[in-house]
């Protein structure tokens, strides 16, 4: 098979991991990611991961309840590695070996991010989480993706959803929504498209990393994006 990327980052919401059931993680959902994650490996694909924590706590929720603004984006950093942690033994359960760097100190999980060690974790084969966000308050993982994602030198950025690409208004309150094929940043800014926040779409656009938008839970699509299928919507340009 053809690479059209050779390094990329997979961008996943906590709330892809959540169970009807328990409301916090799904076997199913990490084994599905694990094996074709595990494909994408052994065809020499480098994958960085950024997770959320949504399926646990949100820092922006969390202040909604009267909970510090800041204190709660610090609970939802560490819901981040609690989900990493967990991706980490589903993905170790099934070969792949990994490592889990978070953006504050707490060594005794996981290492912190060190650039040059995350680029020599990614030569050698193994699959990188990043946890924790940026590591500070009122930035999203999605931010924390871009940031990452320009910080390893990926080939694109590759943000996992539950919808099949970029619309122009929401497709699940407008039948007649138009979904794009392919968007410019300024654009994808300029409509204020909710697909990722400003910051992240600035960070991507200064630094020319394309970003891929997709449904994730379509079985083979992450394997797709990676080898350059015509899936989702593509972001990029000016």
């Amino acid at each position: 098979m053809k690479l059209i990327y050779k390094r990329v980052l997979l961008k996943i919401s906590g709330q892809y991991l959540s169970s009807q059931e328990s409301g916090v993680l799904c076997p199913e959902k990490t084994t599905k990611l694990a094996h074709e994650l595990k494909e994408l490996i052994a065809i020499g694909v480098q994958i960085g991961l950024v997770v959320g924590g949504g399926n646990i706590i949100r820092g922006y929720m969390a202040s909604k309840m009267g909970i510090d603004r800041v204190a709660g984006d610090q609970m939802g950093m560490l819901a981040t590695v609690i989900n990493a942690l967990a991706l980490q033994d589903a993905f170790e359960r099934h070969g792949i070996v990994t490592r889990v760097q978070t953006s504050f100190n707490i060594r005794q999980l996981a290492e912190p991010f060190i650039y040059r060690r995350a680029l020599r974790h990614l030569e050698k084969g193994r699959l990188l989480i990043f946890a924790g966000g940026t590591g500070n308050p009122y930035f999203t993982t999605d931010t924390a993706a871009a940031l990452r994602t320009t910080e390893i030198k990926a080939d694109v950025l590759l943000k996992g959803t539950n919808v099949d690409g970029v619309y122009d208004s929401d497709p699940k309150l407008n039948s007649d929504a138009k979904r794009f094929t392919r968007i410019s940043y300024n654009d994808a800014m300029g409509r204020n498209l909710r697909v990722m926040d400003q910051t992240a779409f600035a960070m991507c656009r200064d630094n020319n990393v394309g970003i891929i938008v997709f449904d994730i839970n379509v079985p083979g699509n992450i394997v797709k994006a990676v080898l350059g299928k015509k899936i989702g919507t593509y972001i990029g340009g000016e």
